[in-house]
């Protein structure tokens, strides 16, 4: 389970309604929602709240390094509060869902120096990509 409104809170974050509810939706293990997910969930707990709230704060709390901004495809991107343990993602190829996953390795040793180019490598974003139980099962 992610641990989001307690480092929110641990950094004094103004924790509005609005915010609080955003915070509450996205708190969660293996949480990969849509903005528009987001804006949906947060409704059904604050109706009065607007999409250009959910949109804002969003961008706050990826700004704020809190939650992750994650692309696996060319769908809409998700919001991802698993921010502070380095991980992959794990994505079904029919159904999209995504699984938080922590391989043993370290993916940025596995690159050789060849294959590097000069860079100065220091982040890795791995996405493993599959059907999950439910649509291997169809």
């Amino acid at each position: 389970m992610s641990d989001l409104l307690e480092r929110l809170r641990g950094r004094g974050w103004r924790m509005t309604a609005q915010r609080r509810v955003v915070a509450e939706v996205l708190d969660g293990e293996h949480v990969h929602l849509t903005a528009d997910e987001v804006h949906a969930r947060a409704v059904a707990k604050l109706p009065e709240i607007s999409r250009a709230t959910v949109y804002n704060t969003l961008g706050e709390l990826v700004s704020l390094g809190e939650v992750l901004e994650v692309s696996t495809d060319k769908r809409a991107k998700r919001y991802d509060p698993n921010a502070h343990r380095p991980h992959h993602h794990l994505v079904c190829a029919r159904c999209g869902s995504i699984r938080d996953v922590h391989p043993t390795g370290n993916p940025l040793a596995d690159l050789p120096d060849s294959e590097r180019f000069g860079f100065m490598v220091s982040d890795v974003e791995v996405t493993y990509r599959g059907l999950c139980p439910s649509c291997a099962g169809a």
